[in-house]
């Protein structure tokens, strides 16, 4: 089943996102390697692909796991939630619709 990893940043979290990112990548890599990653990707806190300096305010993660307890055992383990790069997050189903 597809499970949605909704995460919201810390304020000020960019420098803490760029550490751990190569980390982070690297999971979701893994996941993509395995065919399991739908989409995944950064919320910018400003409307503009590149925000700069003004950094992010979360990500979103869309991905197939054997059940709910996995995914969110997968996301536990995130780098991002262990460089305290997240004040939050939630893992919810998701069914697919379009495309």
């Amino acid at each position: 089943m597809l499970y949605a990893i909704i995460s919201q940043d810390v304020k000020d979290s960019l420098e803490k996102r760029k550490i751990a990112r190569p980390e982070h990548v690297a999971r979701l890599n893994q996941l993509k390697d395995e065919g399991r990653l739908i989409l995944a990707g950064p919320h910018p806190a400003v409307d503009n692909q590149d925000p700069g300096d003004a950094g992010f305010t979360g990500s979103l993660v869309v991905a197939e796991f054997e059940d709910l307890k996995a995914a969110q055992s997968w996301a536990d383990s995130d780098p991002y939630v262990k460089a305290g790069v997240y004040s939050s997050f939630v893992v919810k189903t998701f069914n697919k619709v379009l495309p």
